[in-house]
């Protein structure tokens, strides 16, 4: 057997709070309710554990998300992951036609409270305002001019609270000729450079599901820039906006690349360079089961070890720097490979320095040991889902709570800003809030 257990056959384990490999104290163990109160945990109705308690490095920040999708929620799920207390503003509309006995699965809505508003309502735009006049961020997805339409655009917020930090997420940014068009991840990381070389060779791109734009260009460039702002804010006392475009966050995701290319280590046409799947050293393989296996012994020690465990002893595997002999060594090591199954490979080299894992699907990635041993995965409300990373010894993040129903908390959100029960009512009648 390899160092590392391949698939464990038991469900998904549960996390424990006083773990020391890890920050997913929040987890999700199924337990009893005398446990979680001794260990400072709240359980939600499906008897999940979730932590309650601020302990993130975010706490005591406040962030209004109007809410959207894609890069902007998962933004704001890295923020309330870190302990920031996350309000999305719902539309009325999602309110009114949603459906309290199904348990929503967004996942990037998890850790925060939701509020429904009706933005084309001046009441419902005056309780953003209201909710902008204590926060120390807000984060939109329209495209560029329709926040200030709708009459909460930066000007409007930053007189309301001149410390506040505005962020917008795009996909092309704020100006520029394709700043009003639509688009999706595909496109922006097209124009960015990043899809071309995405690919094997003489085939056409492909796309990375929507990874780099969206949610690494996108929302954590996004997340990334705000916590910069408002680390700043604390300084000179005054907001900013952020202009976070994923044309502009993938294209600095290519950094490096470009960085080859102009150094002559990179060439332009795809699948044929060390990263791309050029070399047969950094590659995925179809093993004798039909399943894969990937391979990226780049250093020469990582190298001279894959060798010696799959008996490459021929000369030919001598050089595996001369790329002329790439395409010759990528057939002849994709005939080895697929003599085996992908359990009998994990047998061989899982936990050894051929720089060597197992390509797992999204219901095997959960149960694999060095998952479940780091508690890489969660399982809250009866959901698999990834954990807060990246992982602090001192302050965690955590999940919180699960994703909230449409305007599940609008009573408590407006009663912090100082409403009465009466007053809430008359909004809500009035179609203002839901």
């Amino acid at each position: 057997m390899g160092r590392v257990a391949r698939l464990s056959a038991g469900p998904l384990s549960s996390f424990s709070s006083t773990s020391s490999r890890g920050p997913l104290d929040a987890a999700a163990a199924v337990g009893s309710p005398e446990g979680a109160e001794s260990a400072g945990l709240a359980i939600d109705g499906s008897g999940q554990r979730l932590r309650e308690d601020p302990v993130g490095p975010l706490t005591g920040i406040r962030v209004i998300e109007i809410a959207g999708i894609g890069p902007g929620p998962f933004c704001a799920m890295m923020l309330a992951d870190m302990g920031a207390d996350v309000v999305r503003v719902d539309r009325a509309s999602a309110v009114r036609g949603g459906d309290p006995d199904h348990p929503p699965r967004d996942l990037l809505n998890r850790g925060r409270r939701s509020v429904g508003i009706d933005l084309k309502s001046p009441e419902g735009v005056e309780a953003v305002l209201s909710l902008v006049e204590g926060a120390d961020a807000l984060l939109e997805g329209f495209r560029p001019g329709v926040a200030e339409r709708l009459g909460i655009g930066p000007e409007v917020c930053l007189a309301r609270n001149r410390r506040l930090v505005y962020g917008r997420m795009t996909g092309w940014g704020q100006d520029g000729p394709y700043s009003s068009a639509a688009g999706h991840d595909l496109n922006y990381i097209a124009l960015a450079g990043a899809l071309h070389g995405i690919g094997r060779q003489g085939e056409a791109p492909v796309p990375p599901l929507n990874l780099v734009g969206d949610f690494g260009g996108g929302g954590m460039y996004l997340a990334y820039g705000m916590v910069c702002a408002m680390l700043e804010a604390r300084t000179s006392g005054r907001g900013q906006v952020v202009d976070a475009a994923m044309v502009d966050g993938a294209a600095s995701l290519m950094t490096a690349f470009f960085g080859m290319a102009g150094s002559g280590f990179w060439s332009d046409e795809r699948g044929t360079n060390m990263l791309d799947t050029g070399a047969h050293f950094y590659n995925v393989y179809e093993t004798a089961d039909g399943r894969y296996i990937s391979l990226g012994p780049i250093e020469p020690q990582f190298y001279a070890e894959l060798r010696e465990r799959l008996g490459l002893h021929g000369p030919e595997w001598g050089q595996p720097m001369d790329r002329s002999r790439w395409p010759e060594l990528k057939e002849k090591l994709a005939a080895v490979i697929a003599q085996r199954t992908r359990d009998e490979w994990c047998d061989l080299l899982e936990g050894t320095d051929t720089c060597f894992a197992p390509v797992l699907s999204l219901a095997e990635a959960p149960e694999h040991a060095h998952n479940r041993e780091r508690g890489t995965f969660a399982e809250v409300a009866g959901v698999v889902q990834p954990g807060p990373a990246p992982r602090l010894s001192r302050t965690p993040g955590a999940i919180r709570r699960p994703p909230p129903h449409a305007g599940q908390h609008t009573d408590e959100i407006l009663a912090e800003l100082g409403l009465d029960e009466a007053a809430i009512s008359a909004r809500r009648e009035s179609g203002a809030v839901a």
